[in-house]
């Protein structure tokens, strides 16, 4: 898989979790599936992150999210 998607993958389940886990927090249980999300976007995040050359710069990740759309377009 290119990084490129690791990166992209991993922000989205990050920003999906963050629903979850307020919603958890404020009905008094556990967030397990929230958290769970939570760990494997940061895995994906720090894979992307040290299995790129040079890593990511702020603005190279709206270029990431373009280039993952393209290909599933494409």
């Amino acid at each position: 898989m290119n990084t490129d998607v690791y990166l992209v993958v991993g922000i989205v389940l990050g920003v999906l979790a963050l629903p979850s886990m307020m919603s958890a927090f404020s009905e008094g249980r556990a967030p397990r599936i929230a958290a769970i999300m939570v760990m494997i976007a940061g895995t994906l995040i720090v894979l992307a992150l040290s299995q790129k050359p040079g890593g990511y710069a702020l603005g190279d990740i709206p270029r990431a999210f373009y280039r993952v759309i393209g290909q599933i377009m494409n």
